[in-house]
């Protein structure tokens, strides 16, 4: 029997205590109706770290942060995940939250890694890495065997989000899914983040959106393990990532539909060839 279809699904920063709650109690309501086929984990930001402008709003920060995520799983039950960006945070994150996220731009950050994987070993967590877009897949695999210093590696996965080649533009190689998960790990695809053009709109990032869906088919039938979505109920309105974020009220059918591509490709029968 197939194991279940992780999902990280939330807005890309924690706005508020009210936008927390209305995006945890659909999503909380989603992961009864999927239960036997899908992990749904709430996903925010207390500090996006990296915005393009220093104007632009950051997050609630760690104290505050922890506090919306902590709530997530105390009354909606939902597991949670957020990213870190100094090693001294790791210890504390992972006293509240289920997974720890490395950013693309940290993912060769020794000190990051190690802190992050000592952090979920002791508590019994996961740590999701993404890779770097300046990184092929096969240089991930030095990733890898750092954090498996500290930690098993079924509690490690690495994140393709695209690689860049120039300019703003990202491109998934999806040979990448297959390279990675040989290094006994689960491989997520980041369907929001690869589709985004850094720095595209001056002061702020912009985005392909039109182009979120096929891709996401096409890392679904790549052997995809799981799958990363911001989502938002008025991404026009979003303070962060407006662009490439997904209408909260979208995310059931493409829940629905992912899963039932995913189910179908591993049913295939060339799935057992070994070309020759």
């Amino acid at each position: 029997m197939n194991s279940k279809t992780d999902f990280f699904l939330g807005p890309c920063v924690l706005e508020s205590q009210d936008l927390v709650l209305e995006v945890a109690a659909h999503l909380a309501q989603l992961q009864e109706k999927f239960s036997d086929r899908a992990n749904l984990y709430f996903k925010g930001s207390f500090d996006k770290a990296n915005r393009s402008s220093y104007d632009s709003y950051r997050g609630p920060g760690l104290e505050e942060g922890l506090k919306l995520l902590k709530m997530v799983k105390e009354k909606l039950k939902l597991k949670t995940i957020t990213d870190f960006h100094l090693p001294e945070q790791a210890m504390t994150i992972a006293q509240e939250v289920d997974v720890l996220q490395v950013p693309a731009f940290l993912c060769r950050q020794t000190d990051l890694i190690a802190s992050g994987a000592q952090a979920c070993a002791l508590h019994q967590r996961k740590l999701k890495i993404k890779k770097g877009q300046f990184l092929s897949p096969q240089e991930a695999q030095n990733i890898v065997e750092k954090a498996a210093h500290w930690l098993s590696k079924d509690h490690i996965m690495l994140t393709e989000r695209g690689t860049s080649f120039g300019y703003n533009h990202l491109i998934v190689d999806m040979s990448s899914f297959q390279v990675m998960k040989s290094f006994g790990v689960k491989v997520i695809h980041d369907a929001t983040h690869c589709v985004q053009r850094p720095g595209g709109r001056g002061s702020s990032t912009g985005g392909a959106k039109d182009q979120l869906l096929t891709l996401l088919k096409a890392a679904t039938a790549a052997g995809a393990d799981g799958f990363f979505l911001e989502v938002h109920p008025n991404p026009a309105r979003a303070l962060s990532d407006r662009e490439t974020q997904i209408s909260l009220d979208q995310i059931e059918m493409i829940i629905s539909d992912t899963l039932q591509l995913k189910e179908a490709v591993q049913g295939l029968s060339m799935n057992q060839l070994e070309l020759k």
